[in-house]
């Protein structure tokens, strides 16, 4: 792996202090229900509407793309026994995910652009704001399609006005037009007003924890999720202007 790559080095020292810092972990169950080291907006809501799609057999594979160090795969796993397998291009998530999750499990080290599955070999195929770094989507989600099963499911928690533009809809995003051009539908899901909602609870959650990350030297951490919340201090008509996110379904 490359320090150049998106955010490397960030995630990097991202997943020491996740797996060091236990005001951060208190954050987490405080700001999403759940502790399962979120950089971004997966809270426990969001992570349970993926059970559904998840088979209750013995065989049942679920890939996530961009897994972190496993903890929201081994939530997964904990609810429906599936065999999981994810992959990540930063060493230290992976490192945790193997030691925390080692039986019916498969980690990897690895870029979007690069990783490869047989084909007709998972049940669901998770993105958790992952699709953002591949430098092709379009030839993304044709092997995502090509890697689930037939009758698998496609899940992904899609986000813009971060890393991708704001768009004037769904329908415009890049996203619905990598789907749309292998004749894929989807069901989507708008959940932009709960994103509000839980970018707010995550200031809350920062400043309530403020005097731990304080005393475990962990102050520009919390300065940073002050930052990363600043954009819903106001009112959720203007930051809808500026962002959207959805929960997107295609089933194969």
């Amino acid at each position: 792996m490359h320090s150049d790559l998106l955010f490397y080095d960030a995630y990097e020292d991202f997943y020491r202090m996740a797996e060091k810092s236990s005001a951060f972990r208190a954050y987490c169950r405080e700001a999403f229900g759940a502790d399962f080291s979120q950089d971004g907006f997966s809270d426990l809501w969001q992570v349970e509407q993926i059970l559904p799609y998840i088979p209750r057999q013995k065989d049942a594979h679920v890939l996530d793309i961009g897994c972190g160090n496993g903890k929201m795969l081994g939530y997964l796993q904990q609810q429906t026994g599936a065999f999981i397998h994810g992959f990540d291009y930063s060493r230290q998530a992976i490192q945790t995910a193997q030691q925390l999750f080692p039986k019916h499990s498969d980690f990897l080290v690895g870029l979007i652009d690069q990783q490869e599955y047989p084909a007709n070999h998972f049940d669901t195929v998770i993105s958790m704001d992952t699709l953002y770094f591949a430098p092709d989507m379009n030839r993304l989600i044709g092997q995502i399609r090509r890697w689930l099963k037939p009758g698998g499911v496609f899940f992904a928690g899609y986000q813009e006005g971060d890393v991708t533009p704001r768009t004037g809809g769904w329908e415009n995003s890049l996203l619905a037009g990598a789907l749309h051009a292998i004749g894929w539908t989807a069901q989507v899901t708008d959940i932009t007003r709960q994103t509000w909602e839980l970018l707010r609870r995550k200031r809350q959650a920062a400043l309530s924890h403020r005097e731990d990350f304080m005393q475990e030297g962990q102050e520009s951490w919390f300065e940073l999720l002050m930052q990363q919340t600043d954009c819903a201090a106001g009112s959720y008509e203007n930051f809808a202007r500026d962002f959207a996110r959805y929960l997107v379904v295609a089933r194969k």
